[in-house]
């Protein structure tokens, strides 16, 4: 059983780790972290990784539980990230295939972190046909009890998820860029398809 925390478009590392495990815990009462993947998430670009960070109020300073972190929508930020992403995968084998779907994604509206991480990691779990069932904690973790859970809470960060290499396939813009390991999920899915599931099993 793994203990990770709610992340938007997970590296591919996460996915890689958690495939073959038939539950995953998604920690809803930790602190909110900054300089993590709770708020953005990595794709590929023709100048190398442009990082979506979804805005939040109050900052990312804040120290409260993950389940209180609300997203700012003073500004369009679904747009802008929608337009980095078709600007980014235009051009990669399974784009359309996605595409259609995936704006109405982000065509979403939500208050909360929380959900929006979650609805995108519904998305994610469909497209790689996922058998893991995923639960969120039911109290704060602490104390005895936590040997129970594989914790891979900020093992991966923003600071070394280019130490983590899970799997390796063709990139758009690898010729010029050179391969960038362990980006979001997205990156692999546009790039691979459905031969994404067999990467991440093997």
């Amino acid at each position: 059983m793994i203990l990770s925390e709610i992340q938007y478009f997970p590296p591919i590392t996460f996915f890689k780790t958690s495939y073959k495990n038939i539950y995953i815990v998604l920690d809803q009462y930790e602190k909110y972290r900054k300089m993590s993947f709770r708020n953005r998430c990595l794709v590929a670009g023709a100048n190398g990784i442009i990082s979506l960070s979804v805005p939040l109020r109050h900052g990312r300073n804040q120290h409260i539980p993950v389940n209180e972190v609300r997203i700012d929508g003073s500004a369009d930020w679904q747009g802008q990230h929608w337009k980095s992403i078709q600007s980014a995968y235009n051009r990669s084998p399974f784009f359309e295939y996605y595409r259609d779907e995936l704006e109405k994604h982000f065509q979403l509206k939500t208050e909360w972190l929380m959900d929006w991480n979650l609805e995108c990691l519904k998305w994610v779990r469909e497209k790689l046909q996922w058998p893991a069932e995923i639960r969120l904690t039911e109290d704060p973790v602490t104390g005895p009890g936590r040997e129970k859970w594989e914790d891979l809470r900020d093992q991966v960060l923003p600071k070394n998820y280019m130490n983590y290499s899970p799997v390796k396939y063709r990139q758009v813009f690898e010729e010029k860029t050179g391969f960038l390991p362990n980006l979001s999920i997205l990156d692999l899915l546009f790039n691979t398809g459905r031969l994404a599931v067999y990467l991440l099993k093997g």
